[in-house]
């Protein structure tokens, strides 16, 4: 019964491409078009065709992180590739439409992040050792989406480019109180802190991130221009010139945005600004992958733009910019693979091959989610003030008397 489940709902979704699946009786199907490369899957078992079938992100990627899923020369690219861009084009089943259903109803409770929750969700992704984002990440710990301004740039000019072509937006002069909202390992505090003379507050629920800005802060000599506190960003007080946030609002859940966007205001002076910028989906509102909440960001969540700009509506914020990033993070993701990929045995000795295998397929599968499926990145530049920022974006393509802005193109 299960087997002829998966097979409707495989022939269903591989209309191209060239798929050959055997399943754990022995029995064999064929999927797709057969133009291009041909991928080969063997499940070993039993119980995956109904696994599959109820939840293909969960079954699929627990199967492999165990071995229960095979592909022929691990090909994952391939496989990947190939699932993502037919689900992309031909959606689901009738079948398995009340599941859809289902899990969209309950996005609410998944997505409930207050404090306590907000804290150990934090701790499971960004508190595993720091060996481990030493082996892919660039030499700042930028864990977010580069800026590849040129083609030919390295990760680490990529990321260096995206650290001030947001500080552009910013318009921060030397002197001004900025504060960051989930301020990682203290990369951008530390940049505008030393770069453009800022008054840094990052704030971050993970300790080992806390730690390390610390740290960094102190070996800089910035300790006293770039603080760092262990706390939850609807704790702070006081009032900032500016406001930054990368790749945090993914961890607030669309239960708490209207609760963000008012405490970005209430935190504002009122010719303020601030910059948002966070992974988003070009399309309408969805759900998250149950694997990637499960092993890699519970609690997360991916925005539709309609999403966050009706939160910052009702805050009486100007949207003075919005700006879109389609293949920026693809190719962030894939630097990240190779270099995690270089360093396999090192990530083994770590952890696990089970740990390896899931990460691995984390980053290939988000690599290819940009590449081939509508997601991308928005930078919300916002301000209590119409007049905040210069009418036109021609000020962020100016040349700087220092030149900083835009340093690495």
């Amino acid at each position: 019964m299960w087997t002829k489940a998966l097979d409707a709902l495989l022939t269903h979704l591989f209309r191209s491409g060239d798929l050959k699946i055997t399943f754990p009786d022995g029995s064999t199907g064929h999927y797709g078009d057969g133009r291009g490369q041909p991928v080969a899957v063997t499940l070993h078992d039993p119980a995956l065709p109904r696994r599959i079938v109820l939840s293909p992100d969960m079954a699929v990627g627990e199967a492999y992180m165990d071995g229960r899923l095979t592909i022929e020369e691990d090909d994952l690219y391939g496989f990947l590739g190939l699932a993502i861009r037919n689900i992309a084009a031909n959606g689901q089943p009738w079948f398995r439409k009340p599941l859809v259903l289902g899990r969209h109803l309950l996005r609410s409770i998944d997505q409930f992040n207050p404090l306590t929750r907000a804290r150990e969700n934090v701790a499971h992704h960004y508190d595993l050792s720091g060996e481990l984002y030493d082996l892919f990440l660039d030499a700042d710990r930028q864990y977010s989406c580069a800026y590849f301004a040129r083609p030919d740039m390295t990760l680490d000019e990529a990321q260096e480019a995206k650290k001030h072509h947001i500080a552009g937006k910013l318009l921060i002069e030397p002197g001004m109180r900025v504060l960051d909202i989930g301020c990682g390992w203290g990369g951008m505090g530390l940049t505008l802190a030393r770069d453009y003379g800022a008054e840094v507050l990052g704030v971050t629920l993970s300790r080992e991130q806390h730690a390390m800005a610390q740290a960094r802060a102190e070996a800089a000599g910035l300790a006293d221009k770039a603080k760092f506190e262990l706390m939850d960003y609807r704790n702070v007080e006081g009032q900032f010139d500016r406001i930054v946030s990368v790749g945090m609002f993914e961890h607030v859940g669309v239960p708490h945005y209207d609760e963000y966007f008012r405490t970005v205001m209430q935190r504002l002076t009122p010719e303020g600004i601030a910059l948002i910028h966070t992974i988003g989906r070009a399309e309408p509102p969805g759900t998250t992958s149950p694997w990637i909440a499960k092993y890699i960001f519970p609690g997360g969540y991916v925005p539709a733009m309609s999403e966050a700009v009706k939160s910052i509506e009702k805050q009486h914020l100007f949207t003075t910019d919005i700006e879109v990033w389609r293949l920026h993070y693809a190719e962030t993701l894939r630097h990240w693979h190779d270099r995690f990929m270089a360093n396999i045995d090192k990530a083994r000795a770590l952890y696990d091959e089970r740990f390896c295998r899931m990460w691995r397929y984390y980053l290939i599968a988000c690599e290819l989610t940009f590449r081939l499926n509508r997601q991308v990145v928005f930078q919300f530049q916002l301000s209590p003030r119409q007049d905040a920022v210069p009418l036109t974006r021609d000020y962020l393509y100016r040349d700087d008397a220092e030149g900083l802005r835009h340093a690495a193109e």
